[in-house]
C-alpha cells in the first residue's frame, strides 16, 4: 500500500517566561502540564482514523518550550504517537529548545527516543540584547547548549538569530552571525524583529518607549545576513532560513510546498485534503473539548481552487522556487508574453533566477517577496483571463 507522506506538528504551550515580542500561544503556569499531556494524547487518538493511509515523514515539536516537558511527559506523548502513526524510515524529527532549559541527560534522552534535529532559540549572542528580548539564557548558555547537543549525538542543529532590534548596530549583528557560524550548526534561521499586535513589546513601541529600526537599516541588516551566511556556506532556501547543502528543514519545506500535516495541541494548525483548520487557543478550553471527545477546532476552511493555486505561487516564491510547468497547469496559460517579460525583468534586476524550468528568488528578491508575489499573481490572472477568452 502506497501511503501519503505527511507532517505532524505538536504544540507544547508552556514557557518559564513569556518573552515580550512573542505572539505564539503559550502560558507561564506549569500547573496544567500533566492534564495537558493527557489531553494531547487523547487528541492524537481522536485522529487515528487518518493514520491508516499515511506515514509521517517529518515531525516538529514547537511551542512554547517543549524542552520543559519532564521525561515521563515526553515519553507518554512519544508512546501515543508511535502507537497511532506509522513513521517513515527517514523521519526528520525536530524539537525546539530554549538554551536555558537543556542538560546533557535530557538531550541524550531525546536522541534515544528518535529526535534527530534540534532547534535552539538563541536569538542573540549579545547579553544586552538577550536582556532586552527577555530571554532566560545568556550568550554562554547558548554556546554551551549547542556543545551539549553535539555531545549527545545531534548532527543536525538549528540556531535562531533575531535582528533589527531597536538601536541595533551593524557590528553587533555581524558578531551575532559570526558567533553562530563558529558553532557550525547545519541550519540557521534569521528573523527580523516583528512588533506583533497585543504583545508587550508592541505596546511599548506604541507608547514611544522604544523606536523601531528604520526600514533602510533593517534592509541593510537583512542583506548583510544573507551575504555573511552565504560566505560561510549556508544556502538561502526560504526568506528567513539558511542551510548547509542537504540540511534544509524538510518540515519547513512541507509547509511551503503545500504538503499535508496534522497539528496537535492548542493553537496548532493542520492542512488535510485542501482543508485548513486551527485548534482552540486556550489550554483549558482545549483540554475540556478533547476530554469530552470532541475535536478542539476553532476555525476551519475549505480552500478554493483559486486559493490553492495562488498559495502555490506565494509559498513557492517565499521558499525554494516554483516550477513553471506547475504554474502553467494551475493557471492554464503558457509562460510567455507578459509572464515571460516579467520574469526576464526580475532576472535583469537581480531579483530572481530562472533556468527555464524553475523560478527562484535571489536574496534581493526575498527582501521584497510580498510585492513580487502580488505582481506575478496579477500578471498570471490577466494571462489566465485572456486564455479563457481565446
Amino acid at each position: 500500500m502506497n501511503r501519503r507522506r505527511i507532517g505532524v506538528y505538536v504544540h507544547i504551550p508552556f514557557c518559564q517566561h513569556k518573552c515580550s515580542y512573542c505572539d505564539f500561544y503559550s502560558v507561564v503556569s506549569l500547573d496544567a502540564m500533566d492534564r495537558f499531556v493527557e489531553a494531547l494524547c487523547h487528541e492524537i487518538r481522536l485522529r487515528s482514523e487518518y493514520a491508516s493511509e499515511v506515514e509521517v515523514a517529518t515531525m516538529f515539536w514547537g511551542g512554547g518550550t517543549p524542552s520543559l516537558l519532564d521525561p515521563d511527559q515526553f515519553e507518554r506523548i512519544v508512546g501515543q504517537l508511535d502507537e497511532t502513526f506509522r513513521f517513515s524510515s527517514d523521519l526528520e524529527w525536530t524539537i525546539e529548545a530554549n538554551p536555558g532549559t537543556v542538560a546533557l541527560d535530557k538531550l541524550r534522552a531525546y536522541r534515544r527516543s528518535g529526535v534527530n534535529r534540534i532547534s535552539f532559540g538563541v536569538q542573540s549572542f549579545d547579553d544586552g540584547e538577550l536582556r532586552f528580548l527577555e530571554r532566560i539564557h545568556s550568550a554562554r548558555d547558548a554556546q554551551r547548549a549547542v556543545e551539549l547537543a553535539r555531545s549527545a549525538g545531534f548532527d543536525n542543529i538549528n540556531v535562531d538569530i533575531m535582528y533589527a532590534l531597536p538601536g541595533q548596530r551593524t557590528e553587533t549583528h555581524r558578531a551575532n552571525i559570526e558567533r553562530a557560524c563558529a558553532l557550525q550548526p547545519e541550519h540557521i534561521s534569521a528573523y527580523s524583529l516583528v512588533y506583533e499586535p497585543n504583545t508587550p513589546l508592541y505596546h511599548r513601541m506604541r507608547r514611544g518607549e522604544i523606536l523601531p529600526l528604520a526600514d533602510e537599516q533593517e534592509a541593510e541588516l537583512y542583506m548583510l545576513t544573507a551575504e555573511l551566511l552565504e560566505r560561510h556556506g549556508y544556502r538561502q532556501y526560504e526568506v528567513s532560513n539558511f542551510a548547509q547543502p542537504g540540511r534544509e528543514c524538510r518540515h519547513n519545506l512541507l509547509y511551503w510546498h503545500r504538503g499535508e500535516y496534522l497539528g496537535f495541541g492548542p493553537s496548532a494548525h493542520s492542512h488535510w485534503r485542501n482543508v485548513r483548520w486551527s485548534n482552540i487557543r486556550s489550554v483549558h478550553r482545549y483540554v475540556e473539548a478533547v476530554m469530552n471527545g470532541t475535536f478542539p477546532i476553532a476555525m476551519s476552511e475549505q480552500l478554493s481552487i483559486e486559493e490553492q493555486r495562488n498559495e502555490t505561487v506565494f509559498l513557492g516564491l517565499r521558499a525554494d522556487g516554483v516550477e513553471l510547468s506547475v504554474v502553467e497547469r494551475l493557471y492554464g496559460c503558457s509562460i510567455a508574453g507578459a509572464v515571460a517579460d516579467l520574469i526576464e525583468r526580475w532576472k535583469q534586476e537581480g531579483l530572481a533566477t530562472c533556468d527555464g524550468t524553475k523560478l527562484r528568488l535571489t536574496a534581493r528578491g526575498y527582501a521584497v517577496c510580498d510585492g513580487l508575489t502580488v505582481e506575478l499573481l496579477d500578471v498570471l490572472e490577466r494571462s489566465c483571463e485572456v486564455r479563457q477568452v481565446l
